[in-house]
């Protein structure tokens, strides 16, 4: 196998049996049933909720059972994107990894080390003999990674607990004591579709080399949008060219910047050299503008597999383009009180066509209820009065800092003593299910820590293996001062 040479090797053999079963965001009954059964075989008492949620409750270490129960928590799910050019079925195949030097990788899909390393460490916590700990509540839920739906239909009683250690982060050095809240928005956007005009042959126009990543953490870094570049290129198109379009895709996920992107095309076969070479300026200038270390914008325009017979009218396709033009993307506002962090953005996530019209989607965080609010109005505002039915979901809360916690004390002074300096205190702008719990169980004492993991939510999705040592080691030993 290729993990079983990692230390700490508990961990990494919990890892690797969590990347072999599938555990996509709604099809987690697998996880569950394996968490289940692992907790009976070490005659744990374990309860799984109606909505999917597991505990498994942990004895104390001898000598210890007095000290005060801490939950470890942590999701079951993962995001499951993968290149467009790799067949995988994440329903049914498991996640193939591979060692790139100091860092473990999927070979072209996501890899779960979010939050299936957090998953693993809370295992490996309750089977090893030298791990000295209070009593521990292990507490799994489902769909965090689509709305933390799991976590907001935890009910009262379902953990005893008071002190939680979330671990879900994703930077090694850093303690988390705050996040944004966040929610979804889905337009449906009615379209005539009118007969192809004759002479014009189908065409597929396809974007694609750019990163993606995650819609929090990520998106202060300006990545190319796929759907936001496409439309862009269309627009310029369409208004020189007499092409038409039959329909646009792009994107996978709310919480993934969408990496490709494509449209079906009607064109005369004399305008498709004009038309590439209209896109290669556009692709050279776009280039000009991305982070030429981590994304190389490529846009093809190929024959199509199968015949095109309607296209949108000309005014929905220009309505449609524009309103994809218009729609906010990125970042909307920085934070005032912490340098650095992301205070309110947007993704504008996916898109697709069917039926009668096309089906966009939005995700929206803001550490700020009332901007939070604001911008989603905003959204809203857009969609309708471009003629769309606009639905929304109902948004998560964000986490409020607790500087004065006595759990982050606990942690700093163990991070101090075990690495020589005190780790960063910092917010994330994602959501965590810090912020729901907070309000479902009242008086929790919480702090999120984690190792490193970069680009979460895309096939270049890898974790450090030296930081999951590290992040072990200050588990362990923050475990055993509360012991």
């Amino acid at each position: 196998m290729v993990l079983s040479g990692l230390d700490p090797k508990t961990l990494w053999k919990h890892f690797d049996k969590i990347r072999s079963i599938p555990h996509e965001s709604g099809n987690e009954a697998q996880m569950a049933e394996y968490l289940l059964s692992f907790a009976k075989s070490k005659g744990f008492d374990s309860e799984k909720d109606a909505t999917g949620n597991v505990v498994i409750r942990i004895p104390a270490t001898p000598g210890h059972e007095d000290a005060p129960t801490v939950v470890l928590q942590g999701h079951m799910d993962m995001v499951c994107e993968k290149n467009s050019d790799v067949a995988h079925d994440f329903l049914k195949d498991p996640i193939e990894v591979e060692l790139d030097g100091e860092w473990v990788a999927a070979k072209g899909t996501t890899l779960g080390a979010d939050n299936g390393i957090g998953e693993a460490a809370g295992l490996a916590v309750s089977e090893s003999e030298d791990v000295i700990h209070g009593p521990l509540e292990l507490l799994f839920t489902v769909d965090e990674e689509v709305g933390l739906t799991g976590a907001g239909k935890l009910e009262e009683g379902f953990v005893k607990g008071k002190m939680m250690l979330n671990l879900d982060s994703e930077e090694l050095g850093a303690v988390y004591v705050g996040c944004s809240g966040g929610g979804d928005s889905t337009m449906r956007l009615p379209v005539d579709f009118v007969d192809a005009p004759a002479g014009t042959k189908a065409y597929v126009m396809k974007v694609s080399g750019l990163s993606g990543g995650h819609s929090g953490i990520d998106i202060h870094e300006n990545r190319g949008n796929a759907i936001k570049i496409l439309a862009s290129v269309l627009l310029k198109a369409l208004t020189a060219l007499p092409c038409h379009l039959a329909g646009i895709k792009g994107g996978s996920k709310r919480n993934a910047i969408p990496r490709e992107a494509e449209a079906g095309l009607m064109v005369l076969e004399t305008e498709v050299d004009e038309l590439s070479e209209l896109v290669g300026k556009e692709v050279d200038a776009i280039n000009g503008e991305l982070d030429s270390e981590k994304e190389v914008l490529a846009i093809t325009i190929e024959p199509a597999e199968h015949g095109i017979t309607k296209v949108f009218s000309e005014d929905d396709q220009n309505k449609v383009l524009k309103l994809i033009g218009d729609l906010p993307h990125g970042v909307a506002a920085m934070s005032k009180d912490i340098p650095g962090l992301v205070e309110t953005s947007n993704n504008l996530a996916t898109i697709s066509t069917g039926g009668d019209g096309v089906v966009i989607g939005t995700s929206t965080r803001s550490s700020i209820a009332s901007e939070l609010l604001g911008l989603r109005d905003k959204i809203k505002s857009m969609g309708v009065a471009a003629g769309a039915a606009v639905e929304e979901n109902e948004p998560y809360p964000g986490w409020k800092p607790n500087l004065e916690s006595k759990l982050l004390a606990t942690v700093k002074e163990i991070h101090k003593r075990e690495f020589g300096k005190e780790p960063e205190v910092k917010a994330i702008h994602a959501g965590l299910e810090c912020g729901i719990i907070g309000e479902k169980f009242p008086g929790m004492d919480m702090v999120s820590i984690g190792p490193w993991i970069e680009h979460p939510h895309s096939p270049g999705e890898r974790v450090n293996i030296p930081s999951v040592g590290t992040f072990w080691k200050l588990l362990t030993a923050v475990l055993k001062e509360l012991a």
